[in-house]
């Protein structure tokens, strides 16, 4: 595993930045380690939801977790706002970096991760294979 350390600044969408950063990459497989920072819009799409759900205001990000492919990202967040509630779900593009967001990723150049359409659950799912 390859560790890289990521830091974002006040405005960045984190799920763009994310994908972006990963598109840059030679590697086709990482995952996150460790997230701190804030955001003042955190973009949630919930368990069982269609749609995302905006929560606005000063927000601690809390963990930040998931799968990165330039093929596709699974990555699920925990924020909490300014009197100590705590949040999370799929983190959705239009999630706002306010202060900071401080990440560590690993990449994986052993294995490639592709996202296909599982026809049992009607969503893209993770498929694993080694690279050659």
């Amino acid at each position: 595993m390859k560790v890289v350390p990521l830091r974002l600044h006040p405005g960045d969408d984190l799920r763009h930045a994310l994908e972006a950063w990963m598109g840059e990459q030679g590697e086709q497989a990482g995952c996150l380690i460790s997230a701190v920072g804030s955001l003042s819009v955190a973009q949630l799409r919930f368990a069982g939801a269609s749609e995302a759900t905006g929560i606005h205001g000063d927000l601690e990000i809390l963990g930040l977790s998931g799968t990165l492919s330039s093929d596709g990202d699974h990555l699920h967040i925990t924020v909490a706002n300014s009197n100590g509630a705590v949040i999370g779900g799929h983190l959705c593009p239009g999630s706002l970096v306010r202060t900071t967001a401080e990440l560590v990723i690993g990449l994986l150049p052993e294995w490639r991760f592709l996202r296909d359409l599982d026809p049992t659950t009607g969503y893209t799912e993770l498929r694993i294979t080694r690279r050659d």
